[in-house]
């Protein structure tokens, strides 16, 4: 399955419960992990729940319980896959900020300073939950240190109230 960018509208509105909220690159990412489910995937786990058959009595074969587990994963993800997909709506940086006063948004990279700790400079990307990856610097706008990032500019210093405790933040930089 394919979906065309045309197909997609850019998100102004906020989130509602079947939106997916991905960049064009995010997208593209669920689209080739669908892709390899359904093309690859699938024929790994038929050969393999064929190969377990024949070992004959099914009641107790571990291999083909094994198979059978795997193929309800894989097409449970293929199903979620397919919704996400279908409900997506485009995110870009470009779509609420001005020239002169970028504000923090969705798909917005902002440049912080966690003022707690004193901590070298961050920069992060306000994605939205599918694509979030703090490891790649990619933050959801549902977590609550996204959350808080959003609607500020540069300069703004504002704290935020997390699991850990409240942090201190500025915005140094907007992209």
């Amino acid at each position: 399955m394919t979906t065309d960018d045309d197909d997609l509208q850019d998100d102004d509105s906020g989130s509602s419960d079947d939106q997916t909220l991905v960049t064009k690159e995010g997208l593209k990412k669920l689209n080739e992990e669908l892709h390899e489910l359904k093309k690859v995937r699938r024929q790994e786990v038929a050969k393999r729940l064929k190969e377990a058959i024949s070992y004959g009595d099914l009641s107790e074969n571990a291999e083909y319980e094994e198979a059978k587990n795997e193929q309800a994963f894989v097409e449970g993800r293929i199903i979620e896959l397919e919704s996400k997909i279908k409900n997506a709506h485009i995110i870009s940086a470009n779509q609420k900020t001005s020239t002169k006063s970028k504000i923090v948004d969705l798909g917005t990279t902002a440049t912080v300073r966690n003022k707690s700790d004193n901590s070298d400079p961050e920069t992060y990307t306000i994605v939205g939950s599918t694509e979030a990856n703090p490891l790649d610097h990619k933050i959801s706008n549902e977590s609550p240190i996204g959350k808080s990032f959003l609607g500020h500019k540069k300069g703004d210093a504002f704290e935020v109230n997390t699991p850990g405790g409240i942090l201190k933040y500025e915005i140094l930089k907007v992209e």
